[in-house]
């Protein structure tokens, strides 16, 4: 998969720029505040139809304009795609070959991305919505009907705690309605849930070995689904309905209490394990920066397995974040395989590496320049 050129309209501190990438490591270069985490949130979107960084899009529609735009070409299974996503004050317009797509569950994953920027070394010890956000986001973008499933679980989330909370303000009385929606609510979150465990899995099997690597041989790494509920590595969909139903049996009175969903994967997490010692706990900092770089790896070898081809990885100043094993690690585990677009304000790192003829652009005050153009 490749991204093989992008075009911004009045995006950020972008006004109109047409950029053609190489296949292999591409560098957005100069120094902070210029405009590179604007790139790499422009080919994010491009790919998620969200914005890494902020959840108001209107932030990304440049001083005194009414939209933005941002078109790319891409190249994947040896066919040529053109997307385009248009960001208004009223909303946003995605195509995929020039149709627009009416849902944009049918967009995303049409263009995958890893994005590995500083915030996500708060993966492991931060709260657990950044771990379950970190699932949906990588499942999301694997299977679109993992996301319409997600769309459509959180919809009756919704209704259901707008149910509970009527309820518990003696709005409502209708103890059958809510049993539907209990029940429905159960069934998506069990496919989901399943999903999960699947994944984890995966993820476990190619994130372990990398962080035994890393770590110089030293250490294993272990991935576990956190929840009341007491789900098995390898359950049926209909095995993990029948214990989110007992699940809700035992807290109804509280929901009730509460006006709250309280069980269901909107309130579960993920615990790593480090030679079976709870790194959110009791882990280095780098052992926790390990873990969240094997991850990261580990993510673009299951979409490669999933998908048949390798994502494209986005490393937003990472590069300053890692020390120089980690970096090494890093650099020459993606090189000639995946595409890649690194924003730094030094090439200390690319150099140390000796990666191979990056692609390097020059960037000042939103001004782009290509090296050797």
């Amino acid at each position: 998969m490749i991204l093989k050129e992008i075009t911004l309209r009045n995006f950020r501190n972008y006004s109109d720029l047409a950029l053609s990438f190489s296949n292999g490591i591409n560098v957005f270069l100069g120094e902070n505040a210029q405009g590179k985490t604007n790139l790499m949130e422009a080919i994010y979107a491009l790919s998620m139809a969200r914005s890494p960084r902020t959840s108001n899009e209107k932030e990304m529609i440049q001083w005194q304009n009414e939209g933005a735009r941002i078109s790319g070409q891409i190249e994947r299974r040896n066919a040529d795609y053109p997307l385009e996503l248009f960001f208004s004050k009223k909303g946003k317009i995605a195509k995929i070959n020039h149709i627009e797509q009416k849902r944009l569950s049918d967009y995303v994953g049409t263009l995958n991305v890893v994005l590995f920027a500083p915030e996500d070394l708060e993966l492991v010890k931060g709260s657990p919505n950044r771990r379950r956000k970190f699932l949906d986001m990588e499942l999301g973008q694997m299977s679109q009907i993992y996301l319409h499933n997600l769309v459509e679980y959180q919809r009756l989330l919704k209704q259901r705690n707008l149910y509970l909370k009527q309820l518990l303000m003696r709005k409502a009385n209708d103890l059958v309605y809510l049993d539907v929606l209990t029940e429905q609510v159960a069934t998506l979150g069990a496919t989901i849930i399943e999903a999960r465990l699947h994944f984890i899995q995966q993820l476990e099997k190619w994130a372990d070995p990398l962080h035994y690597q890393i770590s110089d041989n030293k250490e294993h790494l272990h991935i576990r689904y956190k929840s009341p509920v007491p789900f098995e590595e390898i359950m049926s969909k209909e095995e993990i309905y029948l214990l989110l139903m007992e699940e809700q049996e035992r807290v109804k009175q509280r929901e009730r209490e509460q006006g709250t969903t309280l069980f269901g994967p909107h309130r579960d997490d993920l615990v790593f394990y480090v030679n079976d010692k709870n790194i959110h706990q009791f882990g280095s900092q780098g052992q926790q920066r390990t873990t969240v770089l094997s991850l990261k790896l580990a993510e673009i070898e299951c979409m490669k397995e999933v998908l048949g081809e390798y994502p494209i990885l986005l490393l937003d100043d990472v590069l300053s974040e890692l020390d120089d094993n980690r970096q090494t690690h890093l650099l020459k585990t993606i090189e000639k395989k995946v595409q890649t677009f690194l924003t730094t304000t030094s090439l200390d790192g690319v150099k140390r590496n000796k990666i191979e003829e990056p692609t390097v652009f020059h960037i000042e005050a939103g001004t782009v320049e290509k090296e050797g153009a």
